[in-house]
């Protein structure tokens, strides 16, 4: 289907328009009138108000309102309650000596009941709008005047109090905080109407929609300022040329990380990157975390407070760009790095290899009489071996000529081999053994040394003479405009800036899902790769816009977590597909973006978990993934770690109070409850039972399991919020897997379950099962080599602790030595899948936090005693 013809599928099926917010007190949330709206004292309202705040501050619930219309009015036929601002903005209560100030956290926006975009852009634009002193200024309540007409509203008069009339609507011109629950976003179906006669080919989204061609991959190495796995490399790779890259994988294992390598190697390579999230917290950890590593400023263009410092940053200006000539000297310095890496990694291998050749010289050494007989000339002193054998894989007079020098071909080869196995151990014994210690550090020195040098490149190509020409100072001249005009007035803003300029001196953008429709202009293509997150949770209806704006797409997500939630009916997704002769692709009440990606193109799977000790991630591990996980964080301390406790309490909320009172230690406690009057309940007696300090200093959230996809905490405390006569739904509603996964997966260090129930069947029965079973022992298998038994056997004669073939994820520690809290890693012969292998476990482990040593018997000349005592001595 082509890209038109879906975006008139999808404005069919999309809301014609959000939900009107009429009354922001609803539900009994407080409203708190401001005497002055920079400062509130520490009344009893402000305190549960800053508590709010805190205990969900990756929400920002939080919002200062001016100029509130109050009463009760006919609406569609209905009477209903009127609480609404015009000018709203969310905002942060930060302590002060006699109170809180009240710091901006956002956008000031104007009210969504104004439907005239151009009259609120206009409105928005009025001078000092919302700053300090602006309710008193000369003109003020005459803006509030208008723009209260401009909602429809009935509004008659201007109030002198704050009391609410109960047969009319009044304009009362103060400021006031409230909280802001769930928050709808606009209709889009005229937007995707706009977006129906575009021509969209070559984009991400007529790539997903239409089908591609595969593209030939790039198959330059990945060099990075970030440490990545052998996955999130090759995802790296795909980014550079797939129109579509696929990635999935459970809570913890890295997808947020290989975002930002991908966004960061498209930049570097002179593309640009629009990153959509689901919400702006996610949006901001994925800043902070591009923060940590050099490179282009990201622009935070929705609701973010982080936009006011970029728009400074901008409005002063950059010295001039990063010249040619410093470019090639970032190359050259790339380049040293880069040839130190293989120099002392093409060391190490050979040394691996010769381990691994010598270990074959016992097989060897019965025939070794008859093969120098067959083939003297394999065994002739200086003769070299490599040079013989690539000539004999070349084959042709090159080949004839050597059987010829060497002797009988059937016995050649044979010969060749070892031979090799007898001059590797000659090499070796000749050193006094293998002993790579001192070049794993040089190793690990060097990789540091380069990631810095591509970050340093990176940053430096980011602001070079090319993006930063003329046209591309100007429009980030812009760009400072329209962050600080309103919300409104900046998508106009965005739309009239020359975008290929704009994404050329500032290529990496991060906002909402709803925010990129809301204010990027509307430019098919304008970045050469979108990166839609958490796209399990994202439906077509909204992705597909983000997806238009790009060339190319990496989609992310995870089926297995929370998916979106639809509101359209089978009956009317039925009626339009027939209608526009589409097919099942574009069921948005049941494919997600995710899946329609995932239907496109690959998925490359991220295995490695670095979140949770192996106890919190070990159930879902094996129920919802198959086994498919490689644990990193295993150690002999994390494996017997008991992280997961189950308490059974008639009164779940009392329960949960003592629990976070016994956590006096903790820093970053979440609680959370799948439903939503639940965790309104938890709300309501964390607030009652703690100031607003106490809140911080624990780091304590709260909220429902929807609310903490995406998020961890180091403990976290789960109220199911289900009794034993409850209806049979609401169980299910607990055991759907895709909320429990998410439920159970959230906590670093440890999970506590508070329930009413004692012994419930299903999915629910099977977690507690899970966690009330002992843990398993630590693995007693045998070492299979050996070396490795007769060292292991004098360890114990020495009271070593010892762990035989010790498993971390998919890789083995051939021993495992000293106290369970600072162990060491002992490998005692090379991966038996070769050098490249043992390379790579070597820096997996390392990533991980292992302290690691050779222990080739080479190093010791096969005396297990000597060893162990070296060893001992090194704990």
């Amino acid at each position: 289907m082509l890209g038109s013809d879906v975006f008139e599928v999808l404005a069919d099926l999309a809301p014609a328009g959000g939900d009107r917010e009429l009354d922001v007190s609803r539900g009994g949330q407080p409203l708190a009138w401001l005497d002055d709206a920079e400062r509130v004292g520490r009344t009893k309202e402000a305190n549960r108000l800053a508590a709010i705040g805190a205990l969900h501050r990756e929400e920002r619930p939080l919002r200062r309102g001016w100029g509130f219309l109050v009463g009760r009015a006919e609406v569609e036929g209905k009477q209903r309650k009127i609480r609404v601002p015009l000018l709203s903005q969310p905002v942060q209560l930060e302590r002060a000596l006699f109170g809180y100030r009240i710091v901006p956290a956002g956008d000031v926006e104007i009210t969504p009941l104004i439907g005239d975009r151009q009259l609120a852009a206009a409105l928005e634009a009025a001078p000092g709008l919302a700053g300090p002193g602006w309710l008193d200024a000369t003109g003020t309540k005459a803006w509030l005047w208008s723009a209260a007409e401009a909602t429809g509203l009935p509004v008659d008069a201007v109030a002198t109090g704050r009391r609410a009339p109960t047969d009319r609507v009044v304009l009362v011109p103060q400021a006031a905080l409230f909280v802001v629950r769930d928050v709808f976003g606009a209709g889009l179906a005229d937007s995707l109407r706009s977006w129906a006669g575009r021509d969209l080919t070559g984009t991400a989204l007529a790539a997903i929609y239409g089908g591609h061609d595969e593209s030939e991959e790039d198959p330059a190495e990945v060099l990075s300022p970030l440490p990545l796995s052998e996955a999130q490399a090759e995802v790296v790779r795909r980014v550079r040329t797939a129109p579509i890259t696929v990635v999935s994988g459970p809570p913890g294992n890295g997808k947020s990380h290989t975002v930002v390598a991908a966004a960061l190697e498209v930049v570097h390579r002179g593309g640009s990157v629009l990153v959509a999230t689901q919400s702006p917290h996610a949006a901001e950890v994925l800043a902070g975390l591009l923060e940590r590593y050099p490179g282009p400023v990201p622009v935070l263009f929705g609701d973010a407070a982080r936009r006011e410092s970029l728009a400074a940053e901008l409005t002063a200006g950059f010295e001039r760009g990063t010249s040619d000539g410093e470019l090639r000297a970032d190359a050259e310095a790339v380049r040293r790095a880069r040839d130190r890496v293989r120099e002392i990694r093409s060391g190490l291998e050979s040394a691996l290899e010769r381990e691994i050749r010598a270990a074959e010289l016992p097989d060897w050494e019965p025939q070794l009489p008859g093969l120098a007989a067959d083939v003297p000339g394999a065994f002739k002193e200086g003769v070299d071996l490599e040079r013989a054998e690539a000539r004999l894989a070349r084959g042709g007079l090159a080949r004839w000529w050597t059987l010829r020098r060497l002797g009988q071909e059937k016995s050649v080869m044979k010969a060749l081999k070892a031979a090799k196995a007898q001059q590797a151990a000659a090499r070796i014994a000749a050193t006094g053994g293998t002993d790579l210690d001192p070049h794993w550090a040089d190793l690990h020195e060097a990789e540091q040394a380069l990631a810095q040098a591509v970050g340093e490149a990176m940053r430096r190509q980011a602001r070079s003479e090319k993006r930063w020409d003329k046209a591309a100072r100007r429009a980030a001249a812009e760009l400072a405009a329209a962050l600080r005009a309103g919300r409104n007035r900046r998508r106009e803003l965005l739309a009239a800036i020359e975008a290929e300029p704009l994404v050329r001196a500032l290529p990496l953008w991060i906002g909402t899902v709803a925010d990129v429709e809301d204010l990027l202009p509307a430019a098919p293509g304008m970045f050469d790769l979108v990166v839609l997150d958490e796209a399990s949770h994202v439906d077509q209806v909204r992705a597909a816009p983000v997806l238009a704006r790009a060339r190319r797409a990496m989609v992310v997500g995870d089926p297995r977590q929370l998916r979106f939630v639809s509101f359209v009916s089978d009956v009317d997704v039925a009626d339009v597909l027939a209608r526009h002769g589409a097919g099942e692709r574009l069921d948005v009440r049941r494919v997600s973006a995710y899946d329609l990606a995932a239907g496109a193109a690959p998925t490359t799977w991220l295995a490695e978990h670095h979140r949770s000790v192996p106890h919190l991630i070990g159930f879902s591990a094996r129920r919802f993934y198959g086994d498919r996980l490689d644990v990193l964080t295993r150690t002999p301390a994390t494996e017997r770690t008991d992280a997961i406790d189950i308490v059974h309490a008639t009164d779940e909320i009392a329960a949960v109070l003592e629990i976070v009172e016994k956590a006096a230690g903790a820093r970053g406690i979440g609680v959370i409850s799948p439903f939503r009057p639940q965790a309104d309940a938890l709300e309501a007696a964390l607030v009652e039972a703690y100031p607003v300090e106490r809140i911080e200093e624990l780091g304590l959230r709260v909220g429902t399991v929807h609310a903490f996809q995406g998020s961890e905490a180091e403990l976290v405390i789960v109220s199911l919020g289900l009794a034993p006569d409850d209806p049979p739904n609401r169980r299910r509603f607990v055991a759907d897997p895709n909320l429990f996964n998410v439920m159970v997966t959230r906590a670093r260090r440890r999970l506590v379950v508070v329930s009413g129930l004692s012994n419930p069947d299903g999915l629910i029965g099977e977690f507690f099962q899970y966690a009330s079973k002992p843990l398993d022992k630590a693995d007693k298998s045998h070492p299979q080599q050996s070396w490795t038994s007769e060292l292991a056997a004098e360890l114990d004669r020495l009271d070593v602790l010892t762990r035989p073939a010790y498993q971390v994820g998919r890789w083995t520690i051939d021993l495992c030595l000293g106290p369970d809290d600072n162990p060491i890693g002992v490998l005692c012969a090379p991966h038996p899948d070769g050098p490249a292998a043992h390379l790579a476990r070597q820096r997996a482990l390392t990533q991980a936090g292992w302290r690691l040593r050779d222990g080739f018997a080479s190093r010791w000349n096969n005396d297990p005693r000597r060893a162990a005592l070296e060893l001992r001595a090194g704990l």
